[in-house]
């Protein structure tokens, strides 16, 4: 039996960092058969000098990403960031600069993932 305590739950958010830029998003669902999580993106932080860029991915696509990959986003470092976002209403579709944004940070954290599973 599987320790089901060892992961991140639905509803909890987590981050993925690369860089100067961290993805937060919601586990929708634990894929333990493929050591993946499901996320729903909330928004693409990047992290300039002393101030921070957010953009907000409510309505942009779903992810499948690799468990070992996440760590738990804390409640001070998200709160502030969600704030900005939240106040906001979510548009009914993500404006193609958010879309490219998210596209090309996926791609470069799974590119960096390729190449230190390589050595």
């Amino acid at each position: 039996m599987i320790d089901m305590s060892l992961y991140f739950q639905p509803g909890q958010i987590v981050s993925l960092e690369h860089g100067d830029r961290n993805l937060y998003a919601e586990v929708i669902q634990v894929v333990l058969s493929r050591q993946l999580y499901w996320v729903r993106p909330l928004l693409l932080v990047n992290f300039v000098q002393e101030s921070s860029v957010v953009t907000d991915l409510r309505e942009a696509s779903d992810l499948l990403w690799p468990i070992n990959l996440f760590r738990p986003a804390l409640d001070t470092e998200v709160i502030t960031l969600l704030s900005q976002v939240l106040a906001k209403e979510p548009k009914t579709e993500p404006d193609s600069t958010a879309k490219q944004q998210l596209n090309e940070f996926v791609h470069q954290l799974w590119q960096a993932y390729q190449n230190s599973t390589q050595q």
